[in-house]
């Protein structure tokens, strides 16, 4: 039976992951389940080996927790597939409200996140979090291999950001100049280049979780005031006002960017959005908590 909660929550993140400057790992923390995904990914493991081999199925199935992780995904992947030419359309001809949208969700996400017992040290690592992600979303795209041993660890990078809240793995592939090379050998079906992909991303998926796993357990709140400051930092890429491309920017106040650009600052249509990307994380925030 198909938990359309769950795969609401996965295609939420899926539409997440294509915006450039946001993370699937954010919606997964607002809705709920990021816990779970980490644990269930971290599942995949020798034992889940052991139990394929075996040809022990349904054993297999309950130890990674598959009708979560297919839930999840499907929803991802459906996203990615249905939504990814809208969320080009928005970025090309209406990319002020898109942009401040997504502000509005993740600052208002921030504050959810957040440790409720705060102390010098975890705002601390709230600042060191956000001095983070500041730095990474200030980088501009390096030159950079185009060599199988490169793809590896561009898939192995890139899927650990999609999974941390507030560093989107798409950034992270910009920065690599990776990008489009990765799209373009999609669309071309280029399999080598594909499964060199596919594997370093299933590496670095299965070995990330496993160190976020631990995090939690150890010392959850640190961690989660560490990834609350991410996504602050991450506030750096998504500014809606810009005065240069999507790689290299300057972010600037409204009334700045239409003197220097030219072009209208669309701020009543923007504050519209950035309060409704606020709103939503409400609802997500306690849709996640209502018991599946």
């Amino acid at each position: 039976m198909i938990n359309y909660k769950l795969f609401f929550k996965g295609a939420a993140m899926g539409c997440a992951d294509l915006i450039p400057g946001v993370s699937g790992g954010t919606i997964a923390l607002i809705t709920g389940i990021y816990e779970e995904l980490i644990n269930s990914i971290k599942s995949i493991d020798g034992q889940a080996l052991k139990l394929l081999l075996k040809l022990r199925i349904k054993d297999l199935w309950q130890h990674v927790n598959g009708l979560f992780l297919l839930h999840v995904f499907g929803g991802i992947l459906l996203s990615i597939f249905s939504l990814s030419q809208l969320i080009t359309f928005f970025l090309e001809n209406h990319p002020i409200p898109l942009w401040s949208f997504f502000f509005g969700l993740i600052l208002v996400s921030a504050f959810y996140v957040m440790p409720k017992k705060t102390s010098f040290t975890s705002f601390l690592f709230v600042i060191i979090g956000a001095a983070s992600a500041y730095i990474v979303t200030s980088l501009t795209p390096l030159e950079t291999s185009e060599q199988l041993w490169f793809i590896f660890i561009s898939g192995a990078i890139a899927i650990c950001a999609m999974i941390l809240p507030g560093i989107s793995g798409s950034f992270i592939l910009i920065l690599l100049a990776k990008y489009e090379f990765i799209l373009n050998s999609v669309k071309e079906f280029d399999f080598k280049i594909i499964i060199i992909f596919g594997l370093g991303c299933a590496t670095g998926l299965l070995s990330f979780s496993k160190l976020i796993h631990w995090l939690l357990q150890k010392y959850k709140a640190i961690t989660m005031a560490t990834l609350a400051g991410f996504m602050l930092g991450s506030l750096n890429k998504i500014w809606p006002w810009k005065t240069s491309s999507e790689v290299s920017f300057n972010n600037v106040l409204p009334s700045q960017f239409e003197e220097m650009t030219g072009e209208p600052n669309e701020f009543v249509l923007a504050s519209i959005f950035y309060v409704v990307g606020g709103v939503l994380v409400i609802i997500l925030e306690r849709f996640g908590r209502v018991a599946e």
